[in-house]
């Protein structure tokens, strides 16, 4: 699914959540695209991260990279 219609669908089903209530089937959609938005994010975040470059005043440059594990 698409961020866009992901962030639409998620949104559908919270004002449905706080008007009519959500059916089981639907907390469990619910459940799952929050986590798979989380996921985008997360990813997006970590690449633009690693984009990161830092210049040292020596004139090295340091890429921005996750430690170890």
């Amino acid at each position: 699914m698409e961020f866009d219609q992901l962030v639409k669908r998620i949104n559908e089903l919270s004002r449905k959540s706080k008007t009519e209530g959500l059916t089981p089937s639907e907390k469990e959609e619910q459940t799952k695209l929050r986590n798979e938005y989380r996921a985008l994010v997360v990813g997006n975040l970590s690449s633009q991260l690693n984009g990161i470059k830092v210049k040292h005043p020596d004139g090295t440059i340091t890429e921005l990279k996750k430690n170890g594990g």
